[in-house]
């Protein structure tokens, strides 16, 4: 821990230990937003291998790739993703060689990092890897496993996952009941490794930024630069604050993410956000983000339940809207959400799309204009036009989206950015080059903070910004000629 704590003084970090908390990563200097608080490269990563897709072991690309020929289980995009995880995989190769064909086919995405994960440590124990006081197994040692607040089932799961990475490694000395409790460590502490756009790529185990603790009003963002975790501030983080980041989706009420964070987490978040479950304020924003809308479309006001149960009324206007009425539109937007999903699966986008618009006018009728529930359906239009290449439309659902994603996240929110950033796009391609430069120049402002300015994807879009303001004044000079 001595050694942790130096080296985090180089960062202008420590750690504290709070009864209440446990481990905290405080700042020893002030942080503004953009500044990167801590960048760590992962100790174990795997990426989201399938039967449908796969991806390099070394860069996570999906392009190019060639299958280890002696293990058949890991892909490489070239010699030097090869060379640079050689090492590890000379010995992960080694025992996955020794697996029949269909056992090979049980050795999930989880199950790897597992292998990978007791591999490295022996690779550090043998000095073949060099260990640091911020790369170390004793890091992972270190991470809260929760054993005692997981359920019977999903110990028989860990059980027969660490039974699987027994008999593929085949070590006398090796305790399964450890493994089992690093299973349930990766649950809670591993991260889900993203592209500049999130979109999910592997995942990644990184004991130090683990040490960050949840809120659901952050003042600072977890992004990846290829498999590197880079922490940055959202907002100016003064000297003796606690750095928190979000560990799940905060677009919610408060009911819904606390559920999402004890099932996952198996903690209660007492945030600044969380502490007011219950009051005005809260009662009214879970109202909007999951209940329904007033009956009179005039009318922007959110519903709550009848002191009777008989159904809602309206808190701006009054109206009644019956239980009835309710249960019957929700049960259609059910049967057809699952037709569309269906549609979907079976790769029918055209019928999708249109089960998923009948989805969307119903749900105009029920929920507040506000809604997640809303914004989700028309967030799945606007993915599913895009792949046809339905740019028009796909442009007036992301236009629909913006107002909630204002209203749901902070200023400096990658989402928020990213939106703005799919806007701009599209814009761009519909010609529209004045409404292309305000949107991009929100998601480049917005980013930039969040993502930094360095990525090949930063850097491409602030091309883009450039290029369509070019676009604009080319266009401005040449009416000034005619």
């Amino acid at each position: 821990m001595d050694e942790l704590q130096e080296a985090l003084q180089d960062w202008g970090l420590t750690v504290h230990n709070l009864p209440e908390k446990g481990r905290c990563l405080f700042t020893t200097k002030d942080f503004y937003p953009g500044e990167v608080i801590i960048s760590q490269e992962p100790y174990v990563c795997v990426p989201n291998n399938s039967s449908t897709e796969s991806r390099c072991d070394g860069c996570f690309t999906s392009v190019n790739l060639k299958k280890c020929s002696a293990c058949q289980v890991v892909w490489y995009c070239g010699s030097k993703c090869q060379k640079l995880e050689w090492k590890l995989h000379r010995l992960e190769c080694e025992v996955l060689s020794k697996l029949d064909k269909d056992r090979r086919k049980s050795v999930t995405p989880s199950v790897r990092l597992m292998v990978k994960l007791y591999l490295r440590r022996k690779l550090q124990n043998n000095k073949t890897l060099s260990a640091t006081a911020t790369d170390n197994y004793n890091l992972v040692e270190m991470l809260v496993a929760h054993m005692k607040d997981i359920d019977e089932k999903q110990l028989l799961l860990y059980a027969q996952m660490a039974n699987l990475v027994n008999l593929i490694l085949q070590w006398p000395d090796i305790n399964i009941k450890e493994i089992a409790e690093n299973f349930s460590k990766l649950a809670c502490n591993a991260h889900t490794i993203c592209d500049s756009e999130l979109r999910p790529l592997g995942t990644g185990l990184y004991p130090v930024v683990s040490i960050i603790n949840h809120s659901c009003l952050p003042n600072a963002v977890l992004v990846f630069e290829g498999r590197l975790a880079v922490v940055r501030a959202v907002q100016h983080i003064p000297k003796g604050a606690e750095v928190v980041i979000s560990y799940i989706e905060t677009a919610g009420s408060t009911m819904t993410r606390q559920k999402a964070l004890k099932q996952q987490y198996f903690f209660t978040c007492t945030c600044s956000r969380c502490i007011k479950v219950g009051q005005q304020d809260d009662v009214r924003e879970s109202a909007i983000l999951e209940g329904y809308r007033c009956k009179d479309d005039r009318c922007i006001g959110f519903l709550l339940r009848d002191s009777d149960d008989k159904g809602f009324a309206c808190q701006q206007c009054g109206l009644h809207r019956s239980k009835e009425e309710v249960k019957k539109i929700a049960a259609e937007i059910q049967a057809t959400s699952d037709k569309a999903s269906k549609s979907v699966s079976s790769g029918n986008l055209q019928e999708a799309i249109s089960m998923y618009k009948t989805v969307e006018k119903l749900q105009r009728k029920l929920c507040h204009p506000f809604s997640i529930s809303l914004m989700q359906t028309r967030e799945k239009l606007l993915k599913m036009l895009m792949e046809l290449e339905d740019w028009r439309e796909a442009l007036s659902y992301c236009k629909l989206t913006i107002p909630v994603y204002q209203s749901v996240y902070p200023q400096f929110h990658p989402l928020l950015g990213l939106q703005y950033y799919t806007s701009g796009k599209l814009e761009w391609l519909l010609g529209e080059t004045e409404d292309a430069i305000r949107s991009l120049t929100k998601a480049v402002d917005i980013l930039r903070i969040t993502h930094g300015t360095n990525s090949p994807f930063m850097k491409e879009l602030i091309m883009k910004l450039e290029e369509a303001r070019a676009e604009a004044s080319y266009k401005l000079s040449s009416k000034d000629d005619e």
